[in-house]
């Protein structure tokens, strides 16, 4: 198992901890690498799960499939970040999601649901704790964000509503998004058909350029 620690350190789970306490985290957690291609699913809803992970390279989607074949996008995962930490540390929690690889994707699994018997007095025990915190009240705020981001009744008001915060986050007014035309759809809730409708008014009108997922914001100064 191949692991970069200095891509490790600067993730948020493994913030502050020293090379030591690293190695000694990925051995308790009983780390393990998986890689998978594109449309692969990691994780069933329905699955009950030991263990979180970290995206190392590539990319995951969470999302809901109802037994009729209709996909919602909640969150993409990019590497670097997590995903199901609170079902890992649940562990008798069933999923409610899927966890599907957007692209090829290497994923490093670590195993938490025994975190309460270890020794809190550990350091690592105490920075690993402190930061799956952190990571948690992240997601907290990222479902807050989506839910702000459906609310508006119009396909206009939820795109325009998606493309500021994608602004602010890239702090440009140009930027690539994590989705095809599809999976926008998907993650705004809305029929693709509508959404590229929208999105080809919006370009003719001179609010925005769009090529694939590269937008270009054009503001009342433009």
């Amino acid at each position: 198992m191949k692991i970069n620690f200095e891509q490790l350190q600067k993730s948020r789970l493994f913030f502050t901890m020293t090379k030591d306490e690293t190695e000694t985290a990925l051995s308790e957690l009983h780390a393990q690498v998986s890689t998978f291609k594109k449309g692969a699913r990691l994780l069933h809803a329905g699955d009950k799960t030991k263990r979180m992970a970290l995206v190392l390279s590539g990319s995951v989607t969470i999302e809901t499939n109802d037994p009729w074949g209709n996909r919602t996008i909640l969150s993409h995962v990019s590497a670097g970040d997590f995903f199901a930490e609170t079902y890992a540390f649940l562990s008798d929690a069933p999923l409610l999601v899927d966890v599907v690889a957007n692209e090829p994707s290497r994923i490093l699994f670590l195993t938490i649901s025994h975190l309460s018997e270890l020794n809190k007095t550990k350091l690592w025990v105490i920075k690993l704790i402190t930061n799956l915190l952190h990571i948690s009240m992240q997601k907290n705020l990222m479902l807050s964000q989506r839910s702000t981001l459906i609310s508006p009744k119009t396909i206009r008001a939820r795109i325009t509503a998606y493309l500021h915060v994608m602004a602010v986050q890239k702090n440009s007014y140009e930027f690539d998004i994590p989705f095809d035309r599809q999976q926008l759809a998907d993650y705004l809730n809305v029929e693709r058909t509508a959404l590229s409708k929208e999105l080809g008014k919006m370009q003719r009108n001179g609010n925005i350029t769009v090529k694939k997922n590269h937008f270009t914001l054009h503001t009342l100064e433009d």
